[in-house]
């Protein structure tokens, strides 16, 4: 069933309102703006939702046969609309000039080939659903986002805490997993559930990443938008084999001994993100081998909840790992091990 859920973007506004608190008058300046374009795309969006009487119009989907993706991009000149602008690229067109339509064509290929060739599914409705994808959003847009209508947002940033938002295929499919997200479990965007729901979009953006790149495990460098963060934030917003160390506002614990009560999901996603790190590399070879079906059968087990905890996503993962593989399997115990080591009971 189609959900319509907030939008999410790559930069949360708790790290924003820390560079507007502590940087210098150019990142003060940049982070400020973005939180303002944020705070007005937020109001936009739910007087809209208040207009439809809090109910999203549903897609029109056709059958077909799925396996190649259906993908426009627009360029949006700089303008803060999520109306879709001027086409430069769609399906099958020749590359153009922009560099930034031809990363983003490419980027949501790379997530459609993911998820198509490792579990089947035909976009991110599992219908064919088509890729949108809207670039040059805003001036020095310091942010990129799926919206949760179809439209995967990419801002050009300041420079100095994101660049190009187009150049990341992880932070690409990060986004387009919240919209899978959306559709298989509808996690609720606060506490823990909002946590995993940032977790799970990390997950599945670094696999993309890792399987567009070729990488095993022991290859990867397991970082969250590397190609787009600027001196600011450099090296990359997350790290999943040493949460809190990504650059230097980097807050994530990487265990229940940190977890911040009340903190944001994006904080917090730190914890399941190193318990998937520490399962796949225990496991070795590619994560979408046996790690990340783990993971997608966990998301779209129907026993999901909406508010769930870390432990209840855990049992879940070590559920289908011992289904699919036995209770003594290598799968079972790395799985086990993966929550152990982020001190979460997965029982």
């Amino acid at each position: 069933m189609t959900r319509h859920g907030p939008s999410h973007r790559i930069l949360p506004p708790g790290l924003l309102y820390r560079l507007a608190r502590t940087g210098d008058a150019e990142v003060r300046r940049a982070a400020l703006d973005t939180l303002a374009l944020d705070g007005r795309l937020r109001l936009a969006r739910a007087e809209a939702a208040g207009r439809r009487g809090g109910r999203a119009a549903q897609p029109v989907t056709h059958a077909r046969v799925g396996g190649r993706p259906n993908r426009v991009i627009y360029d949006q000149q700089h303008a803060e609309t999520q109306t879709p602008g001027v086409v430069v690229r769609a399906e099958g067109q020749p590359a153009p000039a922009d560099p930034a339509a031809n990363q983003a064509y490419d980027g949501l290929g790379a997530t459609y080939d993911f998820w198509w060739s490792v579990f089947g599914r035909d976009s991110i409705d599992g219908q064919g659903m088509m890729l949108q994808g809207l670039i040059h959003f805003g001036e020095a847009y310091d942010n990129a986002f799926y919206d949760g209508a179809g439209h995967m947002v990419f801002g050009d940033g300041d420079g100095r805490l994101l660049t190009q938002t187009t150049a990341g295929v992880d932070v690409i499919g990060h986004e387009l997993t919240h919209g899978i997200t959306q559709h298989e479990a509808n996690l609720v965007y606060s506490g823990q559930s909002g946590a995993l729901n940032e977790s799970i979009s990390d997950v599945f953006g670094v696999q993309v990443k890792q399987r567009l790149l070729g990488q095993d495990t022991a290859a990867s460098d397991w970082l969250i938008g590397a190609d787009i963060v600027g001196p600011e934030l450099a090296p990359a917003l997350r790290s999943m084999r040493a949460p809190g160390t990504a650059n230097r506002h980097d807050d994530q614990p990487a265990t229940m001994d940190g977890y911040v009560a009340g903190g944001d999901v994006h904080t917090n996603s730190g914890i399941p993100n190193h318990a998937f790190y520490v399962a796949a590399t225990t496991l070795g070879g590619h994560a979408w081998d046996a790690a990340g079906p783990i993971w997608y059968a966990a998301l779209t087990d129907a026993s999901l909840s909406p508010n769930a905890t870390f432990t209840a996503f855990a049992a879940l993962t070590v559920r289908h790992a011992v289904q699919r593989h036995g209770a003594t399997s290598a799968e079972a115990e790395a799985v086990r091990a993966g929550w152990e080591a982020v001190k979460v009971a997965a029982a």
